[in-house]
């Protein structure tokens, strides 16, 4: 079994930058991709991103498309996803989760679809 743990969230003002990871445990990092998805209060929750590190597949949604970068350290088990030019909109609980033997289809990541999620961290943009 697989288990994520998200950090790096906070209160960052509009225009600036955070960095979120997600360190996993369980499993060997090659096997599965790893989506990112947030959930606004009130909102559905949007999948923004999903990555393979096995082949560097990445796929981003349109809305943070430029603006939002995924990268890994396989040594750490972790990915980040790194934030830039945020926006009110993007305030949100930020999860991580795990598809084994996922390939990161072109289109927005859907939660059902992936099997292990991280707890959770909250990103705050202030305008």
């Amino acid at each position: 079994e697989v288990q994520l743990v998200e950090s790096g969230g906070g209160l960052v003002q509009a225009g600036g930058s955070l960095r979120l990871s997600c360190a996993a445990s369980g499993g060997t990092f090659d096997d599965y991709a790893i989506g990112w998805f947030r959930q606004a209060p009130g909102k559905a929750r949007e999948g923004v991103s999903c990555s393979r590190s096995r082949d560097g597949r990445t796929y981003y949604s349109d809305s943070v498309k430029g603006r939002f970068t995924v990268s890994s350290d396989k040594a750490k088990n972790t990915e980040y996803l790194q934030m830039n030019s945020l926006t009110p909109e993007d305030t949100a609980v930020y999860y991580c989760a795990a598809a084994m033997g996922y390939f990161c289809p072109s289109y927005d990541p859907r939660a059902v679809e992936y099997d292990y999620w991280g707890q959770g961290t909250q990103v705050t943009v202030s305008s």
